[in-house]
């Protein structure tokens, strides 16, 4: 058993990733009969996203977690029209997902300045009402945070991610030299020369079977969802969580790792993925190097050893293979500049890819007519 001290509870303690809010439209105005005046509408609540809020903060500001939006004003000899009700932003960080309490997804708060509409206001009282104004709609939501960071540190426990993230950024993760499990993602930046910055997470520790919800399983799972890319991290001699647990070598931990995210959701496969291999300081750390690499050349045939729950569905291929140790810094710098190109280099695609897409949707929108033909009279549509 791992104990923790108070210090370390408070400390992760800090970190939200979810938080249910009561939000609710504001009631519409009363119409004035004589008149035929239209009462205003209750006011919405929204949920906008915007930089420098974390749901911590909102917490903190928002014990009581209501949002209640304006009523709207009654018609009257002087307004016949009654002014709607006062609008209610909530303001989310970036990576939101909002969900009703059953599940639903109302919406995403991907980028800075995203809104979902989460509560809508009553419409005013008029003559398709007798005059009588209704409620606005009142519901429990959810708000999940999911983008975490540009990069996902993904590792079995001791694999030396919180030492990878202390040494790579400014972050400071509790380490310790026994199997521990960071219980809080922690987020550090990882800054260049340029003052580019990127954000590296160190998730959630994974075990096995977290696909199953086993530990922090899908706590963990969730987030690696809305990172960019992940970085795959083991430990070049193997590890083993604990006396009564089977040993395993770092092609092992690879394989488990990929089982682990193929069966929680296939997609996440699809992530570029750099493989870094920690803790090359150790005697006979070049030796074993050697063997993962020729180990992960030769997956298809060396998997059939492995125990039957171990043998993942699909297999990845690292573009990247870096060996490193974060205690000495070794690898270091050309781990930062690799994390870099392959950013810069999704984001060109993705770039490409949404052009490519906003042509075919003009090509879509514009009618194809036939060229006339010299000589010959247009024909007839």
């Amino acid at each position: 058993m791992v104990w923790i001290s108070r210090a370390c509870w408070r400390k992760f303690g800090n970190f939200v990733d979810n938080l249910r809010l009561y939000v609710k439209g504001g009631s519409g105005g009363m119409g004035l009969p004589r008149l035929g005046g239209h009462g205003g509408n209750g006011g919405d609540v929204w949920v906008v996203a915007k930089k420098d809020i974390t749901l911590k903060r909102m917490k903190d500001k928002y014990p009581q977690k209501r949002f209640t939006a304006g009523v709207g004003s009654n018609s009257s000899i002087r307004a016949l029209k009654g002014a709607k009700g006062q609008d209610v932003q909530v303001f989310a960080p970036v990576g939101i997902s909002v969900t009703t309490d059953n599940g639903r997804i109302l919406g995403a708060l991907n980028c800075e300045g995203d809104r979902v509409l989460v509560a809508r206001g009553g419409q005013g009282g008029g003559p398709h009402s007798a005059f009588l104004p209704n409620k606005g709609q009142n519901r429990q939501i959810r708000l999940d945070l999911r983008l975490i960071a540009d990069l996902g540190l993904v590792g079995f426990p001791n694999a030396g991610k919180s030492s990878l993230l202390k040494a790579l950024s400014h972050a400071s993760p509790v380490i310790a030299s026994y199997p521990f499990t960071t219980l809080r993602p922690e987020v550090g930046k990882v800054m260049y020369e340029d003052h580019k910055q990127v954000s590296v997470a160190d998730l959630p520790g994974l075990i096995e079977g977290a696909h199953m919800n086993r530990g922090m399983g899908h706590k963990f799972l969730k987030h690696i969802e809305r990172t960019k890319q992940l970085l795959f991290v083991v430990d070049v001699s193997g590890f083993q969580l604990a006396s009564n647990t089977q040993f395993r070598s770092a092609f092992e931990a690879v394989q488990l790792l990929t089982k682990e995210l193929n069966l929680y959701k296939e997609e996440l496969l699809t992530k570029p993925t750099i493989l870094v291999v920690n803790k090359m300081d150790l005697p006979e750390s070049e030796e074993k190097l050697r063997e993962l690499e020729t180990q992960l050349e030769n997956q298809d045939e060396l998997s059939q050893p492995l125990p039957e729950d171990g043998n993942p569905k699909n297999f990845l291929h690292f573009k990247h293979i870096l060996p490193v140790s974060a205690l000495t810094g070794l690898g270091l710098p050309l781990l930062k500049t690799v994390i870099r190109q392959s950013l810069e280099e999704q984001a060109a695609m993705d770039t490409e890819s949404k052009r490519n897409e906003k042509l075919q949707e003009l090509r879509r929108m514009v009618p194809v007519t036939a060229k006339p033909v010299w000589g010959q009279p247009p024909s007839a549509s």
